[in-house]
Order: C-alpha cells, then sequence, then structure tokens
C-alpha cells in the first residue's frame, strides 16, 4: 500500500495519535462544528444531521471524535484511494451501482445508533443518500462529508481538481 500525502492541511503526528475508541454522540456534546452542522441541516430540511466539510471532517476522525465511513465501492477504494483506518460499507455495489440491500445492517452491525458517523463517497451525493437512509433507520448523529473523495466537476468534467478530500490535500493512501 502507497501513502500519498499531499499538501497535508494537518500535522502527521495526529494520525498515529488517532483515539480508536468509540465515539458515542448521546454519551459526550457534539464538537461546536457538528452543532453548526445539525442546525444548517434543520434549517435547510435534511433529515440526516449535517454536513461537514473534508477537513473538519479529518479533524474529528483523527481526534476520536467520529468514526469515518467510506460508501463508495470496493474498486473505487483500490483505484482510486482512500483514507487510512476507515470504516467501509458499500452504499451500492457492482459495475451497475446496484443499491446493498445489506447497507444498513451492516452499519447496525458496526456501530451504535448513537455513534457519531461522518459518511464520504466520491462526490457527496451517494454519502448524502447514505446518512439519509441510516437517519431513518434511527442513527441519530449522522452526517455527509461535503465535496466527497473527488470533488465537483471541473471545466472538463473532470474530478479532483476543484474540491474534495483529495484537493485539499489530506490524507489518503491507494493500493
Amino acid at each position: 500500500m502507497t501513502v500519498i500525502q499531499l499538501n497535508s492541511v494537518v500535522d502527521n503526528s495526529s494520525v498515529s495519535a488517532h483515539n480508536t475508541a468509540s465515539p458515542q454522540g448521546a454519551a459526550q456534546e457534539l464538537p461546536e462544528v457538528l452543532l453548526v452542522a445539525n442546525a444548517d441541516a434543520k434549517a435547510a430540511g435534511l433529515t440526516y444531521a449535517g454536513g461537514v466539510l473534508p477537513e473538519e471532517a479529518w479533524k474529528l476522525f483523527v481526534g476520536g471524535q467520529a468514526h469515518l465511513i467510506d460508501v463508495r465501492t470496493s474498486e473505487e477504494r483500490k483505484f482510486v484511494g482512500h483514507v487510512p483506518n476507515t470504516l467501509h460499507i458499500a452504499w451500492q455495489t457492482g459495475p451497475a451501482l446496484i443499491k446493498n440491500p445489506r447497507f444498513l445492517r451492516e452499519l447496525e452491525n458496526k456501530l451504535p445508533k448513537d455513534a457519531v458517523i461522518l459518511f464520504l463517497c466520491r462526490s457527496g451525493k451517494r454519502s448524502a443518500a447514505a446518512a439519509t437512509a441510516a437517519a431513518n433507520a434511527g442513527f441519530i448523529h449522522v452526517f455527509n462529508v461535503r465535496e466527497g473523495f473527488e470533488g465537483d466537476l471541473d471545466e472538463r468534467q473532470q474530478r479532483g481538481a476543484v474540491s474534495g478530500w483529495r484537493q485539499r490535500g489530506l490524507p489518503w493512501v491507494q493500493d
């Protein structure tokens, strides 16, 4: 596995200091950034708890305040890259991108419903759908990582140059 560190926004020492304890939503007060995201989500009429930018997601993840779940396909994670030490539960599977019928069951098997969860996909669309489904299933603190791993399309209709996790220089690895 190759570690690809782009123009880092965060100190690398924070990666090894990642708290692997289960971040719980109900047992702890939510960080300010999530309270703001939640207020914005309520104002926008979203059914899930809100959206955060990639830098905010990274800080919450390495600080042990949230779980980061990549909802892209296994192939996307392998060939495009992924955030190290994250959970993976595909929202859609296969070349036809069929909705994963086991998504909620897999999520329930990995995390409690009061855990603080950040969903990440390619652009933020599938992760928003996953957050909606999780919230509808009773998960309390589910957030979407806006812009996703690869970001928005540029003028050439390509991803990776305008926004997103990789463009912002956050840590990622590629097999």
